[in-house]
């Protein structure tokens, strides 16, 4: 699943062509502190929790309806 969380993110961030600084704006617009280079090593590891997975949605305006869509 870790990989599946990271595939997420890195596509939702290719499609609106946001890099990790970018993001790190976005999410600290929001209240959520999180450097660039944080971010960058939290999704390269893909081991986040769910509270950063809907920090990042949040930040990036995706609304979650239905999770099983994300995972295809």
């Amino acid at each position: 699943m870790k990989e599946k969380a990271k595939e997420i993110i890195n596509r939702e961030l290719k499609k609106r062509n946001i890099n990790y600084p970018k993001l790190s704006t976005l999410m600290a617009e929001k209240g959520y502190e999180y450097s660039a280079n944080t971010i960058r090593t939290k999704i390269h590891r893909g081991s986040f929790s769910f509270a950063f997975m809907l920090e990042v949605c949040e930040s990036l305006e995706i609304e979650i309806i239905n999770i099983n869509n994300m995972l295809e």
